[in-house]
């Protein structure tokens, strides 16, 4: 027991619960074959003389290789190897859109019921017979269909593919009309971008009076005969840096211009800081503390780039008691040229009563014009400027934790966007940009004057990431300092003791992100004051929750279906993170401490515990139906995050 217990960075689970990593797996292998098994003879007795689906028969054919040659405990020994050697960042993880599952697809015009009016006509590469498409068509994944059963309608008609629960004779779509209409005319999902917004913006027709107005303000000489920056007529790439930085470089600061402790009293570079090591030469040598995404490190290719924002997930959260959401971080530049992926990240349900949007950029003009974009075409409660992004794409050009270090253009973001809002501006920042050197307490003040109504700190500096804890202390001191605006501290909160401990520190507030990711109903536990010991199938009932959720916000066809399981395998995995109280010795469970190899109190709950793709994409199965033929997951945030 001692030696559990003492393990440094290991959870306190109890003695009788842990296992060995090759039991743990060979528990989870000979179970799952067992299902399998009898998933197979079930099927068998429905549609004897029919094949298996092509994603289940390669799957079998793999595993009896395996037991066969014997090699199943030799790829066991090899993920590790690999694993390390790619130091946990996956950087060799496939990317597959959702798109790319299904080949043969139902033209568009014909699913909206206007085939005739197909616009490439002979050369259209789509199919337009329905009965040929449901000839090719993959199995249902399932009998009822929740678009169907919630609104009295699935808008996906014959390509839904739960579509046997709403199709009658000759494929026509039925619909529930008695149930339809008392949908008729509600909004469920706000902020979306119209086709005329969208042309105004691509075109450069939308008024931006208020923001020009402040930027022509901006662009009058001051009293030394500077400019406050250019405003008007050049892109931001174009514009004069300040605070002795030059647009290429992007990180916003100098060698040249070095600032040592003490030397505060100059406004304009207060918070100048030497810069962190650029490129690759940091990632190697930074060693993380608790279950972290990796974006700060790995360098996103095209084609992840690409956002759609994750409301299901906040639905979750919001039913399980969060107060505030926000959306995720979404690109000002992108959202003025009307990208239709960025602006989806800007959209709210309805049940989000307090709900804002978070923007990032690096300069005034830019940053202005989109605040009162949002201002003028969407329903929104504040704005969040995140100056906290760690991300070396966000960070060399000026933006995230860059303006830290660039209080010139910090402050011009700050003031030009509270002056064109009619909703408070809020700003997240961090304690700083290097380790052992805080300015967040030297900024505060200054965000007060500019016009900040609300501030967000994380206890921890860019360059730290997450190798240290939140500075609880560091972040009581600066809520000193920002009163009388308040201010809400972020940072390793996993339990309503972390909770509890965090608010007397003098908070008005506190933010959970990680935390929420691990354990969404930690919600409920701060509210209710207690250790929620939930089951697995609570948690399942939780998962499936988010499926349904999932599919109503992006469709129940594959596309729709495969998005869903994209997301639901990234939550899981950092749902496996969490330990079940019941299994622990003592309580709370710490943000930073790995779960060893532990037996759940039943299979369901072992399996939510694995770390391995396989099994997370097992409970996906359970949810959505078999995965695709060819289909391949990793997640982007790092496997080996506990050092």
């Amino acid at each position: 027991m001692a030696a559990v217990v003492a393990a440094s960075g290991v959870a306190p689970v109890r003695a009788r619960f842990v296992t060995s990593k090759e039991q743990f797996h060979a528990y989870l292998r000979d179970r799952g074959q067992e299902e399998e098994k009898e998933k197979e003879q079930e099927e068998e007795e429905v549609s004897i003389g029919q094949g298996e689906p092509p994603a289940k028969r390669v799957k079998a054919e793999g595993a009896g290789r395996d037991e066969e040659s014997g090699e199943d405990a030799g790829a066991e020994e090899k993920e590790p190897v690999e694993r390390k050697r790619a130091r946990g960042q996956n950087k060799s993880r496939p990317c597959m859109k959702p798109n790319h599952y299904e080949q043969n697809r139902l033209c568009p015009s014909v699913t909206q019921g206007c085939a005739d009016k197909c616009f490439f006509g002979p050369r259209c590469r789509f199919l337009h017979d329905v009965g040929e498409y449901m000839a090719l068509k993959p199995p249902d994944l399932g009998h009822r269909c929740v678009l169907f059963e919630t609104f009295g309608k699935c808008t996906y008609g014959v390509t839904c593919r739960f579509a046997q629960a709403h199709l009658g004779d000759g494929f026509q779509n039925i619909i529930n009309t008695e149930l339809a209409k008392q949908w008729e005319g509600k909004a469920l999902v706000r902020n979306s971008l119209s086709k005329e917004l969208q042309h105004q913006l691509r075109k450069r027709k939308f008024s931006f009076k208020r923001a020009e107005e402040f930027l022509r303000a901006l662009a009058k000489p001051h009293g030394d005969g500077r400019k406050g920056g250019k405003a008007t007529g050049c892109s931001a790439e174009e514009q004069e840096v300040s605070n002795c930085t030059r647009p290429q470089e992007g990180h916003g600061d100098d060698p040249a211009c070095p600032v040592l402790p003490g030397q505060g009293e100059d406004p304009k570079a207060d918070g100048l800081q030497s810069p962190s090591p650029t490129g690759d030469e940091e990632a190697p040598s930074i060693h993380t503390v608790g279950p972290v995404t990796d974006e700060d490190v790995i360098k996103l290719r095209p084609c992840e780039k690409r956002k759609c924002g994750n409301l299901p997930f906040r639905r979750i959260c919001k039913r399980l008691g969060a107060d505030v959401t926000c959306g995720e971080m979404a690109v000002c530049t992108n959202l003025l040229q009307g990208q239709a992926s960025e602006w989806a990240l800007l959209k709210r349900h309805h049940t989000e009563d307090v709900f804002g949007v978070q923007l990032e950029g690096a300069f005034p003009d830019t940053m202005t014009k989109c605040a009162e974009l949002l201002n003028q075409t969407i329903e929104v409660d504040f704005v969040d400027v995140n100056v906290g992004c760690p991300i070396d794409l966000v960070y060399k050009k000026g933006g995230g934790c860059a303006l830290m270090t660039r209080s010139n253009k910090f402050e011009q973001i700050v003031r030009g966007m509270h002056s064109v809002l009619d909703v408070p501006l809020t700003v997240k920042i961090r304690t700083g940009v290097q380790e052992k050197m805080n300015v967040a307490h030297k900024l505060i003040p200054r965000l007060r004057e500019w016009g900040a109504a609300m501030v967000t700190l994380h206890g921890r500096s860019r360059e730290q990431r997450y190798t240290r804890s939140a500075d609880w202390d560091y972040i009581a001191e600066c809520a000193q300092v920002a009163s009388p605006m308040p201010l809400f501290g972020n940072g390793d909160i996993l339990s309503y003791e972390d909770a509890n401990r965090a608010m007397q520190m003098g908070v008005s507030g506190i933010m959970i992100a990680r935390g929420a990711l691990i354990k969404p109903w930690l919600f409920t536990e701060i509210k209710e004051q207690r250790h929620w010991d939930i089951s697995s199938s609570e948690r399942f009932e939780l998962l499936r929750d988010f499926t349904n959720y999932g599919l109503e916000h992006w469709g129940s066809d594959t596309q729709g279906v495969e998005k869903t399981r994209k997301f639901l395998l990234e939550w899981l995995s950092f749902l496996c993170r969490y330990i079940p109280v019941g299994l622990l010795e003592f309580l709370p469970q710490k943000i930073n401490e790995r779960p060893p190899y532990y037996m759940g109190r039943d299979y369901l709950e072992t399996l939510m515990a694995s770390q391995n793709v396989d099994d997370w994409i097992r409970i996906s199965e359970l949810l959505l139906g078999p995965v695709p033929p060819g289909f391949t997951f990793l997640p982007k945030h790092k496997a080996n995050s506990y050092r």
